[in-house]
């Protein structure tokens, strides 16, 4: 199953709005035959990819979710596994949209189906889409960097570099998971940003930005008023399934609420000043117990730095 997770993995920034699928085959002995992946948009499916010119007669497939068992832009996967004489499928979860019912069907074909293999691993891999059709809403993320004192500049802006290289490459591949990426005009002015991306959102509540900021030269959707849920609201009914926030501590507090997971990288620095900006400044409170709280999910090593996932608790 972490095979077909990685391969999976490969169709990153490829196949929204569907779901990242891998798939491997074996033959009735149990060695490896064949391997697929759902490349792109409107393709061949992982399985049917996986299948294709391959004598799987009583063999195992593995996947990472639960075949289709629908007529969508491809012919139902289930389908096709009945048809090669698989005689055991192993899934790693089910699939949260209502229009699948794959392991229904391929146990009334008698095939014998095993669920739940690295269920956490799969449903974090397709997050976004568990999302996008349970609540049928956007997947929202913010991205930040700070020292270990919770900085993300000095008082007077200055940020480059607070991470590493490393860190700085990693985001990039971050950018790759997300629909879109969101920025401010705030930010773009401070920072003046390039943020590599095909769909770049730059909201501008005051008319602040001339256009010849660098985020333009390669293309960016610049919208004005105040944002918030009635904007994301907006970009999900556009077709965009995920969002990638990339701004400053005010506009990230006010997102924290609407967020679904948060990418914090640290660095071991320390600033000492109390008037540097922070990655999370949107109220004041008097209680600790008013916080918001968040589950950290993984603690990863990029460089010196390290990145901290988590989510909203």
């Amino acid at each position: 199953m972490r095979q077909c997770i990685e391969l999976a993995k490969r169709g990153e920034g490829a196949v929204s709005p569907n779901p990242l699928v891998g798939c491997i085959v074996l033959d009735a002995a149990g060695n490896k035959i064949s391997e697929g992946r759902h490349e792109k948009y409107g393709g061949n499916h992982a399985e049917c990819n996986a299948l294709q010119g391959v004598e799987a007669q009583g063999g195992t497939l593995i996947v990472n979710l639960e075949p289709c068992s629908h007529h969508g832009k491809t012919p139902p996967c289930t389908d096709l596994i009945i048809e090669k004489g698989i005689k055991r499928v192993v899934i790693g979860m089910r699939d949260p949209n209502p229009l699948v019912n794959g392991v229904k069907q391929l146990r009334e074909a008698g095939i014998e189906v095993i669920e739940g293999v690295l269920e956490h691993e799969c449903r974090r891999l397709n997050e976004v889409f568990v999302v996008n059709k349970t609540e049928n809403r956007i997947f929202v993320a913010i991205k930040t960097a700070a020292t270990l004192d919770g900085k993300t500049a000095t008082a007077n802006g200055s940020s480059k570099w607070i991470t590493s290289e490393s860190a700085r490459a990693e985001v990039r591949n971050i950018r790759k998971r997300y629909d879109a990426i969101m920025t401010t005009s705030a930010t773009v002015l401070a920072d003046d940003p390039e943020m590599e991306h095909k769909t770049k959102i730059i909201l501008d509540r005051n008319s602040r930005l001339s256009g010849n900021e660098k985020i333009f030269q390669q293309g960016a959707h610049l919208v004005r008023g105040e944002g918030g849920i009635t904007l994301l609201n907006e970009l999900y009914e556009l077709g965009i399934m995920s969002v990638l926030i990339e701004a400053g501590g005010r506009f990230n507090g006010e997102m924290l609420e609407s967020t679904d997971k948060i990418y914090h990288f640290i660095a071991p620095k320390i600033t000492g000043d109390n008037s540097a900006k922070s990655c999370f400044d949107f109220r004041k409170i008097t209680d600790i117990n008013d916080s918001l709280n968040f589950q950290i999910d993984s603690v990863k090593h990029f460089g010196p730095d390290i990145l901290l996932e988590y989510y909203p608790k």
